[in-house]
């Protein structure tokens, strides 16, 4: 029974590769270079952290621009300026898409949301209103005393730190804490990080909710460059992001009642 079920291990194993590297079945033509893969994993063995410190290493033996593959995904890495401006000019059009992320099938509303949208008639019309509306001139002005007020509020917070001596201050939390601040004051006029917080418990689950979110953003499912770990039972991250939906909407539901 043991050889038995090995050997059909071995059979689904060798599928999934020759499913995966047969290029006319892809549609992939003309791709830059690429190191050595594994089969089923393709290159997610050279990830190793940092990451960027990993990619910056192939670039130097593959070029500006290399491919790799992330279990089913094909990724291509860009490193040279002024390739990335290329891309992001001449050919932003082709590269507007964004995955299909599983998280982002529940977090995103099914693909519909700006960022996660594919590029088409709903995007373009998404990106409108938010220039139109957003993101304008007029409406950005109107937010200036906002930046400033939580600008000021973060000054302060440094200097208090430094007051008798020196003291060390970790940037990357206080710069989310303020653009988060900045963006929950625009859209509901609330705090919800640092001082003058009205409603602690409002703030305690708006925290909560944004740390789960940056925790399930990315690459956090295996299941999405291995379609095949989705086979075996119910996806444990799929029912984390499925509650995490339903508790963002009723949280967004409650500010606009």
């Amino acid at each position: 029974m043991l050889f038995y079920t090995c050997l059909s291990l071995i059979f689904i194993l060798l599928g999934f590769n020759l499913f995966f590297q047969t290029p006319k079945r892809r549609g992939y033509k003309n791709l830059p270079p690429s190191p050595p893969s594994l089969p089923i994993i393709g290159h997610l063995h050279l990830l190793k952290p940092p990451v960027y410190r990993t990619l910056h290493g192939l670039s130097k033996q593959y070029g500006d621009v290399f491919s790799l593959r992330f279990g089913s995904r094909r990724v291509v890495i860009v490193t040279s300026p002024a390739v990335v401006e290329e891309c992001f000019t001449k050919n932003d059009v082709v590269l507007a898409n964004r995955p299909p992320l599983l998280g982002s099938k529940y977090l995103s509303y099914n693909y519909t949301t700006v960022t996660q949208s594919p590029y088409g008639d709903h995007w373009r019309n998404l990106r409108r209103i938010g220039a139109i509306e957003i993101f304008s001139t007029a409406r950005f002005n109107s937010f200036s005393g906002i930046r400033k007020d939580e600008i000021k509020r973060s000054l302060v917070k440094l200097s208090n730190n430094s007051v008798h001596d020196f003291g060390k201050v970790e940037l990357q939390p206080m710069f989310t804490d303020l653009m988060l601040n900045i963006i929950m004051r625009m859209v509901a006029g609330k705090r919800y990080y640092g001082e003058d917080v009205r409603d602690k418990e409002e703030a305690r689950k708006f925290k909560t909710i944004m740390n789960e979110l940056s925790a399930i953003r990315g690459a956090a499912n295996p299941g999405d460059f291995l379609p095949f770990l989705n086979w075996f039972g119910k996806n444990g991250y799929e029912k984390r992001v499925r509650r995490l939906a339903k508790r963002a909407d009723a949280f967004l539901q409650g500010l606009i009642i």
